[in-house]
């Protein structure tokens, strides 16, 4: 297995980990309850725990993502390829996506872990950067070549078909999220 395949499959990882964690979010703001809901029983660890671990486990991974690209020979990366890939080897579009998810999510993980002292509503506009940073990974993730020798997107690709189930799940959720908090809103205002 070559370093190119272990920072692909870092990424893939770390994409998988966004997804559940963007995916228990929406959960979270509907005040999902598993002991009410589907499973019917109370979880050991409540949701929003869990919703937090999967972002930090996920953003430590998005890290570990760029640095094995130090060990890949060609095309050859140095440190400052990853921090600002704007010179990058290859792919620079796409690498930018890729550095640009980086620090969004970053951001969105510090904002979350300062939530008490934002306070809610100024924490809630930031947190709706965690969509921004996954559109961002999703384009990266679809687009970019995993074997780093720009050849052009093959959207039938095992790993790029896995890319694209992601993002429809949470695009799908994303639309059922809306829709429940309308309903919500229509049963409050008859019911008021």
């Amino acid at each position: 297995m070559s370093a190119t395949d272990l920072a692909s499959y870092a990424g893939l990882t770390a994409m998988a980990l966004i997804t559940l964690n963007l995916l228990l979010g929406l959960l979270v703001t509907t005040n999902y309850q598993p002991h009410r809901d589907w499973p019917h029983r109370k979880l050991p660890v409540p949701l929003f725990r869990v919703h937090n671990w999967t972002a930090y486990l996920a953003i430590c991974i998005a890290v570990l993502h760029p640095l094995l690209l130090l060990l890949v020979n060609r095309p050859r990366f140095v440190p400052l390829d990853l921090v600002l890939p704007l010179w990058s080897p290859g792919q620079r579009l796409y690498n930018i996506l890729g550095a640009s998810t980086f620090y969004v999510l970053a951001f969105v993980v510090i904002t979350s872990y300062f939530r008490p002292r934002l306070r809610y509503r100024p924490w809630k506009r930031l947190h709706w950067f965690a969509y921004v940073a996954g559109a961002l990974m999703f384009v990266h993730g679809t687009l970019i070549d995993p074997d780093l020798k720009n050849r052009p997107t093959d959207f039938l690709d095992g790993e790029k078909v896995f890319v694209e189930l992601c993002a429809l799940l949470v695009i799908g959720a994303s639309f059922w999220r809306l829709r429940r908090g309308k309903e919500r809103d229509r049963w409050r205002k008859t019911h008021a």
